[in-house]
């Protein structure tokens, strides 16, 4: 976009005018940074918005039976959970027995499910409930139980018997785990993984019920280079996946011990990865967990905003009948939940990043946006925002808001301002004035430290327009706008390439200064077709590796106003 984005048409948004123009920016970021992931929207239209439900998982691990299932369907429905849209039951591992029976067919514990599991089902649907279930990919889920891979050595897989067992149940959802996938002599753990999970596509498509599919793969790669790889494909598969470590469960024996620093990690690495998500695929960060033990109620509030932010499945793995008001009234506020389950289904973007806190920023599908700010501090900050520090440059902008955990409301606000308590989150709908003009295409340009690292505080590097990708600091040389050519502006200057070195320089619209995206996340020069590579002696343009972390940048996510 331009330095000074144009005004907003005041074109209505029932003219067919508004919708050929909307289309038509569409194409363009289409042809300027594709593939960026948006065309699985139609291949998959069992999961439209980020799905929403409970798993025993997170609480319970193992210690379940049947009667610890219905108990929690039973309590979604009582709390209110259920009608605010957390609508399905799934049981993780550890539901079957370690063999088949002598047919061949996965067995119910009798143990934890001393009716068959039919019934479980049954129950949880006439509840208005759907039901989802737990398997693996390989030969043993990672409890050791039977799964529906190959065996380790080769051999017969079990996916087409498993799906139609499962079909028969009446059930909705299957979540594939990833643990002791097989793979022969010669084949790669990604075409392993890749093998197997087009396997269960194929048997779900076979079994002419319509069961959502989240798969776990990405998550065994986090941390190596094919991780890009099987984040590219999996959408081709399933309608979310987790791409990254588990939450904290929690410990019995310790039932108060600390979880937000697990919510963070998730958080941190999920953020990133906008560009592989679109309505039907979902990244999905792993259980919310507010509102149990090991969480406060402002860290409660920060789960369930930034999950909402990033438009991640919202699936709750605690104890429900335990869960208090307080907790239940934050869990299923309508506001925020709404940014959630906004049928654009984008993810939001790091407007800015600093020691304290985050602020990111979101589009909505019906001219508003959503903006939120996490402070990950032990101590309170207060926070203004004024129209430039979220994209608008529009003369005396002005804006409509709504804070979404009070309900307080301003009809002409120039600024954004609260008072954040540690480990809180507050989180508003603006609708901007048509004074604003369209935001630009703003936010902070990230990497990773490195692809094993995994401590939330430095996961992530900032990309500054003096030269190098360091800590992020919030400072305005790590703000950058992504005009529809294709450049990079930071500072009224813009990144160039020319002789394998990287300057910030005058921005003329030369092809030095246009940069071509890729759903990897490489930054390629249109002018030598080389990477932008960043490391510790500075930036640099070098030849493009397979999925070299120096070479791989989150960009601001793109968003279009009419």
């Amino acid at each position: 976009m331009p330095a000074q984005p144009p005004a907003r048409p005041s074109t209505p948004k029932g003219d067919p005018m508004y919708r050929a123009r909307s289309l038509f920016q569409l194409l363009i970021l289409a042809a300027l940074f594709a593939p960026c992931g948006l065309a699985a929207n139609s291949a998959h239209p069992l999961a439209p918005l980020p799905p929403m439900g409970w798993n025993d998982w997170a609480h319970y691990q193992c210690d379940y039976t049947a009667q610890t299932i219905l108990e929690n369907a039973d309590a979604l429905v009582r709390s209110g959970l259920a009608a605010r849209g957390y609508n399905t039951v799934t049981i993780d591992d550890c539901w079957m027995q370690k063999t088949r029976d002598s047919d061949g067919n996965l067995q119910a514990d009798p143990q934890r499910f001393p009716n068959g599991m039919k019934p479980v089902v049954q129950a949880v649907h006439a509840l208005g409930l759907k039901f989802g279930i737990y398997e693996d990919a390989g030969s043993e889920t990672c409890g050791g139980f039977a799964g529906s891979g190959q065996p380790d050595g080769g051999g017969k897989a079990h996916f087409v018997e498993d799906a139609k067992l499962f079909a028969s149940w009446g059930v909705d959802y299957l979540k594939l785990d990833g643990c002791n996938v097989y793979a022969a002599k010669g084949e790669s753990q990604n075409a392993a993984y890749r093998t197997a999970y087009r396997a269960e596509r194929a048997a779900l498509n076979r079994v002419g019920r319509p069961i959502v599919f989240s798969e776990s793969a990405p998550a065994y790669f986090q941390g190596a280079p094919d991780w890009y790889d099987v984040l590219s494909w999996v959408r081709h598969y399933g309608q979310l996946w987790r791409e990254g470590d588990d939450i904290a469960t929690f410990d019995p024996k310790h039932p108060d011990a600390p979880r937000f620093q697990s919510v963070m990690w998730n958080y941190n690495y999920n953020l990133p990865l906008g560009r592989f998500q679109a309505p039907g695929n979902w990244n999905d960060a792993d259980f919310i967990i507010g509102g149990d033990s090991g969480l406060t109620l402002a860290e409660t509030r920060s789960q369930l905003a930034l999950w909402s932010m990033m438009s991640a499945p919202l699936i709750l793995s605690s104890n429900l009948s335990q869960l208090g008001a307080a907790a239940i009234a934050v869990l299923g506020n309508r506001a925020v939940l709404s940014v959630d389950q906004d049928p654009l289904g984008r993810m939001a973007t790091l407007l800015r990043r600093t020691s304290s806190l985050d602020v990111l920023l979101k589009q909505l599908h019906n001219g508003q946006d959503a903006v939120a700010v996490l402070n990950r501090s032990p101590s309170p900050l207060h926070i203004e925002l004024s129209a430039a520090d979220l994209g608008f440059s529009g003369s005396g902008c002005q804006f409509s808001t709504r804070d979404l955990w009070t309900g307080a409301q301003d009809t002409q606000a120039s600024v954004l301002d609260a008072d954040i308590a540690p480990h809180d989150t507050a989180i508003w709908k603006i609708r901007p004035a048509p004074t604003c003009g369209a935001p630009a295409r703003m936010g902070a340009i990230t990497r990773i430290a490195s692809g094993l690292h995994r401590d939330a505080e430095s996961y992530t590097l900032c990309l500054s327009s003096t030269g190098n990708a360091e800590a992020c600091s919030g400072s305005s040389s790590e703000s950058w706008t992504v005009t529809l050519d294709g450049a990079l502006q930071s500072s009224a200057r813009c990144l160039t390439a020319a002789n394998g070195k990287v300057t910030m320089q005058a921005c003329t619209g030369k092809a030095e200064q246009r940069w071509r995206y890729d759903l990897v996340g490489n930054l390629i020069s249109r002018s030598d077709r080389q990477c932008l590579t960043g490391t510790r002696e500075g930036l640099s343009v070098q030849a493009c590796g397979h999925n070299l972390n120096s070479q791989i940048w989150s960009l601001p996510t793109a968003w279009l106003h009419p």
